[in-house]
């Protein structure tokens, strides 16, 4: 079923449909109708001379040059080629499909300006399956994400590279095999393609519904490593955080414990009264990334339904306001933090992982869970390599929202650094994979010295782990095992295993 743009409704679940899964995409008819009545008074007021921010005018801290009517199509092709200025390789076809559904819907809204024409040559794109070739770094997520954004709005001029039928090609040559009319820019057309921060919001997007499926599958890592640990499973027993109220703490503890359900351990008496931290807090821990989740998605969500332009055209009052609705920083922070957050979680991953690892630790498993320790080192360098991993994410854990550089002769001396909160926070959520990939291997290694039937999860987990990697009986590399694991961790089949044996985990 086709994604709706309206203006009003959009989810994070439907850009990823679109951005991801190649969904299509319809507008509205009231979008359409809203568009063309802005666009009317746009045209209106051009003709009445009306002094309007990046029309009739330069912009940043030229805004007070004042173009004449000859001057002004010709500065919206220069508006472009100026802002394209962005280096690096290419993003990601997913998250330029990503960005352009979320320009879509901006425009949706009715307070763009530009012609009907411009947002219906977006949809074409995407319905085609025309991706504009964009550079991967160049914004500051301020006055929007105006360097790749600028890359995107060549192709309103058949101008650029595209991406279709897996080759790499001129623009042009892409619109006319795909049957595209090529629109060409008109007064405030070039700006309204540009002038919000739609490369973060559609990056955040994806890694929203990412990270949602990492944090279940953390989850299920722990109840195996639980299972493994001999663990007391009182912490995870629902009333314990309902007398608290966090619903994120709600949330995990009951995934584990239904992770667990069947398992011979839920009757074992010979446990430890408390557990260290990185076992029994676990719920508290995850729960708190899942709260954020809920956070950054609400956050996420407010501005994919949102007004992120300038300036802002009200026909009904026929009030044109300039401000600065393109500021990344109401997006950029939380998912800032919520990256933190995923490392938080990786942290505690790594934690449990050295309690399977460490024999002092590990309640009678063997060290580095290794029979012939010694002679063999089982999984001790598995640790390591999680530790760089985690590290790494520490560092990355750093804000990108508190790291502000002026620019445009400080016109635009205050700026949201949101692209590099949105790249550093995909490269923690890549090591987060292979932080909980290693979890699950040592975890699945464990449960085979135990002889107890573990819960219904952790069996239908490590099903899928050992269709992958093979027993460690003896010592053999594992950069194979950790990059396949990672493979798997990615492509959600323990996930999916799981929940077809236990039913859905929630989010």
């Amino acid at each position: 079923m086709a994604v709706i743009a309206q203006g009003k409704g959009l989810t994070v679940e439907d850009v990823v449909r679109v951005a991801r899964f190649g969904e299509k995409v319809e507008l509205s008819p009231d979008a359409l109708k809203r568009i063309q009545t802005c666009r009317t008074m746009v045209e209106k007021n051009i003709a009445q001379g009306t002094k309007m921010y990046g029309i009739n005018t330069g912009i940043g801290n030229l805004v007070d040059v004042i173009l004449t009517p000859d001057q002004q199509d010709e500065f919206q092709k220069y508006l472009i080629y100026n802002h394209a200025a962005g280096i690096g390789d290419p993003f990601p076809i997913e998250v330029v499909r990503a960005a352009m559904m979320t320009r879509v819907n901006v425009h949706a809204l009715g307070h763009s300006g530009c012609r009907p024409v411009i947002t219906q040559t977006f949809i074409e794109l995407l319905n085609k399956n025309v991706t504009p070739v964009v550079c991967r770094k160049g914004s500051v997520g301020a006055c929007g994400d105006l360097a790749p954004m600028s890359q995107i709005a060549l192709s309103m001029m058949g101008e650029g590279e595209a991406f279709y039928n897996g080759q790499r090609m001129p623009m042009k040559t892409a619109m006319d095999q795909a049957g595209i009319p090529i629109p060409g820019l008109k007064p405030r057309d070039g700006l309204s393609s540009i002038n919000g921060s739609n490369v973060v919001l559609g990056m955040g997007c994806l890694w929203l519904y990412d990270i949602e499926r990492w944090l279940k599958q953390a989850e299920i890592a722990t109840a195996m490593t639980l299972e493994a640990l001999m663990a007391n499973m009182k912490p995870y027993v629902a009333k314990l955080h309902e007398a608290r109220g966090f619903y994120g703490a709600i949330t995990s503890a009951n995934n584990i414990r239904k992770c667990v359900e069947g398992s011979d351990l839920l009757t074992n008496t010979k446990v430890k009264l408390q557990d260290a931290y990185s076992m029994r807090s676990t719920p508290q821990i995850i729960g708190a990334a899942r709260d954020q989740w809920v956070h950054t998605k609400k956050q996420f969500e407010i501005e994919l339904n949102g007004a992120g332009d300038n300036p802002l055209f009200f026909p009904e009052e026929d009030v044109v306001l300039t401000g600065a609705n393109f500021q990344a920083m109401p997006i950029s922070l939380p998912l800032d933090t919520l990256g933190a957050a995923v490392c938080m979680v990786s942290v505690l991953s790594e934690r449990r992982l050295n309690r399977l690892l460490n024999e002092a630790l590990s309640q009678g498993l063997p060290p580095f869970l290794t029979k012939n320790a010694g002679l063999f080192s089982g999984m001790m360098l598995s640790q390591y390599t999680a530790d760089t991993l985690v590290v790494e994410q520490k560092i990355l854990s750093n804000p990108g929202f508190t790291q502000s550089i002026p620019a445009a002769a400080d016109q635009e001396d205050f700026v949201s650094m949101g692209m590099n909160s949105a790249h550093k926070t995909r490269e923690i959520i890549d090591n987060a994979q292979s932080v909980i990939g290693i979890e699950f291997m040592a975890a699945a290694q464990a449960i085979d010295f135990r002889d107890f039937k573990p819960g219904k999860g952790t069996q239908a987990a490590h099903a899928v782990i050992r269709k992958y990697i093979e027993h460690l009986d003896i010592d053999r590399p594992l950069y194979k095992d950790h990059n396949k694991i990672t493979e798997v961790v990615k492509g959600l089949e323990i996930l999916k295993n799981v929940e077809e044996a236990i039913g859905p985990l929630h989010s």
